[in-house]
């Protein structure tokens, strides 16, 4: 079954191509990702980290609500 897949693939010309994008995709987000965590403010990280364990929703949490 691997090889009756791998002949196929290697026939399609520019198939290298498509693993080089996709890994500079994933870095791409990945590097964002790294970027906004380390832009992003303590208080807002803290915000985000209480919410699932609040009871009910304080000032705190109605000010960041959108209308």
């Amino acid at each position: 079954m691997l090889k009756f897949i791998k002949h196929h693939m290697d026939t399609i010309a520019g198939i290298g191509l498509y693993p080089v994008v996709s890994f500079v995709i994933f870095f791409g987000v990945f590097l964002i990702a790294l970027l906004y965590v380390r832009k992003a403010r303590r208080s807002h990280i803290d915000h985000m980290a209480s919410l699932p364990l609040a009871d009910s929703p304080s000032t705190e949490t109605q000010a960041h609500a959108r209308p």
